[in-house]
């Protein structure tokens, strides 16, 4: 007979609120039939791989776009390119419609967090812009965003570049310990402290999501620690992380009078980056990863990270 034992009894810090007791093992998973349709958080190799083709396609139309950014050049313009690199690849533009959204691709310029709508404003020498790209591809969703810097005034500014590049380590760091058993809520403990030491600022307002055949999905992926964060990641989870950084200690938003564009209260830039992401047996997936899909073993990663966190947690310095 199989011994059944209370699994929380030697957790630190948590204690009954009253009689009931936990008594384990569970039973085996439970199997469902086939031909039963699964939810969207539970993602066959059929619909991973059509999120995969979809997210290949999505890097393909982000690097046309980006290929067209200089000075003079309006966002419009760009929403243009957009637009014929999804037609070419027989794919529809997501944002296109999306709850009442007038165009195909999100331009976020400067001081714009998100959500910026392209407009007949000529990038100049000096911005920055964040180019958020989402296809539609035979039911899938695959979703990225990247930002740049325009003519040689903005490569040539130190704040501007530091906001960019932390931008793009924070999603690396975060990436570097996603896996199977690791809670969403770790993200956010991974980002916030590498901002702040190369003094930015993380959005509080704005997250990652789930997707597939859904845009925006379950889970919420927090990029700042709070209690809100929850879930396990397991294999077969696909989302997306896209931490927001404000440069400075602001993070707080504002919202333009089109209901879409998001700027700092400041006017500080800000910058962002983001991939779409499959949870794998041994670590993720970057399904958006320059040069095609790339798969990352994170288990080292993982337990390190586990383990210095608990250790903080025990001394009392988090």
């Amino acid at each position: 007979m199989t011994e059944l034992y209370d699994p929380f009894s030697d957790v630190r810090g948590f204690r009954y609120t009253g009689s009931l007791r936990a008594v384990y093992p569970l039973s085996p998973k439970t199997r469902i039939p086939s031909s039963i349709r699964k939810p969207n958080y539970v993602n066959s190799p059929e619909e991973q791989q059509g999120v995969r083709t979809a997210a290949v396609l999505a890097r393909e139309a982000l690097e046309i776009v980006a290929s067209h950014i200089r000075p003079g050049v309006t966002t419009d313009e760009l929403d243009k390119v957009l637009v014929q690199a999804a037609i070419e690849r027989k794919c529809y533009p997501s944002p296109l419609g999306y709850h009442g959204y007038p165009k195909s691709v999100c331009t976020s310029v400067n001081e714009v967090i998100c959500h910026g709508i392209p407009d007949q404003r000529p990038l100049a020498d000096g911005d920055i812009i964040n180019i958020d790209v989402t296809l539609f591809h035979e039911g899938f969703h695959g979703d990225l965003n990247a930002t740049y810097t325009v003519g040689e005034r903005a490569k040539n500014d130190e704040a501007l570049v530091r906001l960019i590049r932390t931008a793009r380590e924070c999603l690396d760091k975060a990436i570097n310990i996603c896996g199977p058993g690791m809670p969403y809520a770790e993200i956010g403990h991974v980002i916030k402290p590498h901002a702040e030491a190369n003094g930015c600022a993380v959005v509080r307002n704005y997250t990652g999501h789930g997707i597939g055949r859904v845009f925006h999905g379950a889970p919420t992926i927090y990029h700042h620690p709070t209690r809100k964060a929850y879930g396990i990641m397991k294999p077969g989870h696909i989302f997306t992380i896209e931490p927001m950084l404000n440069l400075g200690t602001e993070w707080r938003d504002v919202s333009w009078p089109d209901d879409w564009t998001v700027a700092t209260v400041d006017g500080a830039p800000s910058a962002a980056a983001e991939e779409t992401l499959l949870i794998t047996e041994t670590g993720v997936e970057i399904l958006t990863a320059k040069g095609g899909p790339r798969k990352i073993d994170t288990t080292e990663a993982r337990e390190a990270h586990l383990k210095a966190r608990a250790e903080r947690r025990e001394s009392g310095s988090e």
